[in-house]
């Protein structure tokens, strides 16, 4: 697997995925501490497998699977 665009995908899906759920959190009430912190949770184990899948496609799209290659 390519880890340096596995790392930029995930840099960049963690953070909107955060976002996200953050701000359904706060749309719905659930504005305290406690309900902040499990919604960065989740968003932090949603975009793991979101940035991997991501990685493989654009790994298969530019034919470079294998990694990144001095």
């Amino acid at each position: 697997m390519n880890w340096p665009l596995f790392s930029v995908i995930y840099s960049i899906a963690a953070t909107v995925s955060i976002g996200v759920f953050m701000i359904a959190a706060l749309i719905t009430g659930f504005n305290q501490i406690p309900h902040i912190q499990i919604a960065v949770v989740v968003g932090i184990l949603v975009s793991v497998p979101a940035a991997f899948f991501f990685t493989k496609k654009v790994g298969s799209i530019t034919g470079n699977e294998e990694g990144y290659k001095a």
